[in-house]
């Protein structure tokens, strides 16, 4: 049994949700949020709240069933709150910048790095070493953060190159002389 598809996922005020089938669409003050349910769980909403059920007993209906409910109550988080992820970045000139509908990133190369913004998710950089990455989707907020820090991840011996905040780097030491 699912310890977290069990419990039914409430409707905070502001949020309106609909059912139709295998699809539930989420509305609230920050956008709208669709997510198709896999078809080995059902989806029902009564009472301001949303109901996860398996509709049989098998190993994958009830992985389902638990990432069903997970991913609704994601759907209600990113249309109250919103999702965020902050980077930084390390080295001698490394920097990012916002110009227009693009991030601008010098990280090392010979040339800079152009990262068009996705639609729905905003970037800042307060300074030129972080990027605050915001949306109310969380998947595509943690795929933007993923896509900018494989640009160059942070490497063991200096620790240059680009990080969550927070993430630890396991430190090597260097050649002995």
């Amino acid at each position: 049994m699912s310890r977290v598809g069990k419990k039914p996922v409430a409707l905070p005020s502001g949020v309106t949700a609909k059912v139709e089938g295998q699809t539930v669409a989420i509305k609230g003050g920050k956008g709208e949020l669709r997510f198709e349910a896999p078809a080995e769980v059902a989806v029902s909403f009564a009472d301001n709240q949303i109901k996860v059920d398996p509709r049989n007993d098998t190993k994958r209906a009830r992985s389902q069933w638990g990432m069903t409910r997970a991913m609704l109550a994601n759907l209600i988080l990113g249309v109250t709150k919103g999702f965020e992820k902050k980077l930084e970045i390390s080295g001698v000139g490394y920097k990012a910048a916002v110009a227009g509908k693009n991030l601008q990133l010098s990280l090392g190369y010979s040339h800079d790095i152009t990262f068009p913004i996705p639609q729905g998710i905003s970037i800042a950089t307060p300074k030129p070493t972080e990027i605050t990455i915001t949306g109310i989707d969380k998947h595509k907020v943690g795929q933007v953060a993923a896509e900018i820090r494989g640009f160059r991840p942070p490497e063991p011996y200096k620790g240059k190159g680009v990080k969550y905040v927070g993430e630890f780097i396991f430190r090597k030491e260097g050649k002995k002389k």
